[in-house]
């Protein structure tokens, strides 16, 4: 039986808007008490206020571990952390040659040491109460590497490889970890981005769906649509020249290569400020 979420304290990380902000408000919906985290200390104010209910905002910049630590501060005011969601990444895209060690870094620092130090908040409560639940917000990216989206892709890797030793290393303790991975989704992030042959950008609301549905029955890897996950499982069983091949005729292989450049500006702008 799922999980009674009902004033469990859900702690969300760039949840200003996407699919933070649909998550928040189905966490809500579900009797929850949100805790909304943005870089933008009014975006989150907004947030919470268009969620409802009791959910609160507070401005967090999850690179900074100082930023991270008040921001936990904060959000234990509501109560012990049950359910933290590390959902705060960006995703510039360009070929990696193109891209300057600035961005590098902050792509490293937002989508990966934030989920770690994220981790590193929360889990010595939640090991001491041998309760609470992770759950890091991935991509099929982590998993499915594509041309210019190499330091993007590393990241989300490199999640998926840190939450796989972290299930390990909490479950004893009875902390769950959790990974969802969507494909294309109608966010901002993925503005200018086609989905692959035979696949449809999912909505926001259908991948806080599932995060909601983790956080009621715990699982390790959840992908978005559900379906996807069989594909990658089969298709990655094939020798790599197929596998190859496969990718290339549902033009998973120039995903990120073939965008629309214009209409990713302002996304482009505000991921390298």
């Amino acid at each position: 039986m799922p999980k009674n979420l009902t004033n469990q304290v859900v702690v969300i990380t760039g949840a200003g808007r996407g699919i933070g902000l649909a998550t928040a408000s189905q966490f809500a919906a579900a009797g929850a008490i949100v805790v909304i985290g943005d870089l933008d200390d009014d975006v989150a104010a907004k947030a919470a206020q268009q969620v409802g209910g009791r959910a609160v905002g507070h401005a967090v910049d999850v690179a900074d571990r100082e930023s991270y630590a008040r921001f936990i501060d904060v959000a234990r005011q509501q109560g012990p952390i049950d359910i933290l969601v590390n959902n705060a990444g960006i995703m510039p895209l360009s070929p990696l040659v193109d891209e300057d060690d600035a961005m590098t870094d902050r792509i490293i620092d937002i989508n990966l040491r934030g989920v770690i130090t994220g981790t590193k908040l929360v889990a010595p409560s939640m090991i001491a109460r041998r309760s609470g639940h992770i759950i890091n917000i991935a991509s099929a990216v982590g998993r499915i590497a594509v041309a210019n989206g190499a330091t993007y892709s590393a990241s989300k890797y490199a999640v998926m490889g840190f939450s796989e030793a972290m299930q390990s290393e909490l479950a004893p303790a009875g902390v769950d970890v959790s990974c969802v991975l969507p494909t294309v989704v109608n966010t901002e992030l993925a503005a200018g981005v086609s989905a692959t042959k035979g696949m449809r950008a999912v909505q926001p609301e259908e991948v806080a769906a599932a995060i909601v549905s983790v956080a009621g029955k715990p699982r390790f890897e959840t992908w978005v649509p559900a379906w996807s996950k069989g594909l990658f499982y089969t298709t990655n069983a094939l020798p790599r020249r197929l596998r190859d091949t496969a990718s290339h005729l549902v033009g998973a292989d120039d995903a990120l290569r073939s965008i629309d450049v214009e209409a990713r500006q302002e996304y482009e702008r505000r991921a390298s400020s």
